[in-house]
């Protein structure tokens, strides 16, 4: 295809004008080197040559986008097979996507969870939901139960329990809450800023009953569930009272943005406590 010399000065893409250059060739800089890793999800491995055919632009347009997805992780190379007999020179290089390059175009990892927790909900029945909600949890606290049952407090069992979900993926932080003084109850909420399964707990609430009846067995106190990013708020944030066994007094939380979701004082991150015996 024929281009422009003013398609020329800006890699090949697209014409640009002196008035918008910048805002311009940034967004179709990025749409082309989409329709490029697009190009070798459908139709790859393929050379830089035929990637500048089958999308009509220069190549070395083409080689430009294709350095910045092998830079970014998102493409690999390979040699391409010979055919006749061997030339001189350098094989030519065949471009791929690597698994990071298709993670670009989504996954439908949440959906196949879904659908086969209604397969199992029809006909297995609830319990059986409830049941793999409670394994699940199980997989992922047991392995730090040592660890936040090392503590008798509820509040330095918070902390170790937000270190271990961190760990897990969760991005969660612990906040002190209550004012002896005013004679309101001193606990702890357990921020859980991040749910790699919250499509999922919106649709199955078992998800999330299950995991507040694991944190309250291994922090050794009931606990309340305020919020949680699968019904809309801001964060998953757990009350849990300061003294072992004594039922929850939290403060109002709302389902917008709050505190909730804000960083612990002064900087302060979530800690393992000293030890490791089971409480």
């Amino acid at each position: 295809m024929k281009k422009t010399a003013a398609a020329d000065q800006v890699g090949g893409d697209t014409p640009r004008t002196a008035v918008n250059a910048v805002p311009s060739q940034v967004s179709a800089e990025g749409k082309t080197r989409s329709e490029v890793a697009r190009l070798l999800l459908e139709q790859g491995p393929m050379t830089a040559v035929v990637v500048a055919e089958q999308l009509g632009i220069s190549p070395a347009a083409v080689r430009r986008h294709l350095d910045a997805l092998l830079a970014d992780g998102e493409a690999e190379t390979r040699d391409a097979p010979r055919r006749g007999p061997r030339g001189r020179g350098r094989p030519a290089k065949l471009f791929l996507l690597t698994e990071a390059g298709r993670a670009r175009f989504g996954h439908a990892y949440d959906d196949l969870a879904v659908s086969a927790i209604r397969f199992l909900a029809e006909h297995a029945g609830e319990d059986a939901v409830r049941a793999f909600a409670e394994r699940r949890v199980a997989s992922l606290v047991e392995p730090h139960r040592l660890a936040i049952t090392g503590s008798s407090d509820p509040a330095a069992r918070a902390e170790a329990l937000a270190t271990a979900l961190t760990r897990e993926g969760y991005a969660a932080s612990t906040r002190q809450v209550g004012a002896p003084a005013a004679g309101q109850n001193v606990g702890a909420q357990l921020c859980q800023h991040h749910c790699p399964v919250a499509h999922v707990a919106a649709e199955f609430p078992q998800l999330c009953e299950a995991e507040t009846e694991a944190f309250a067995k291994l922090l050794g106190t009931h606990v309340q569930r305020l919020a949680t990013i699968a019904r809309g708020d801001s964060a998953c944030t757990t009350h849990v009272p300061a003294s072992a066994g004594q039922p929850a007094h939290p403060e109002p939380v709302s389902t917008k943005p709050s505190r909730a979701a804000e960083p612990l004082p002064s900087g302060r991150t979530a800690r393992i406590p000293n030890g490791g015996k089971p409480a």
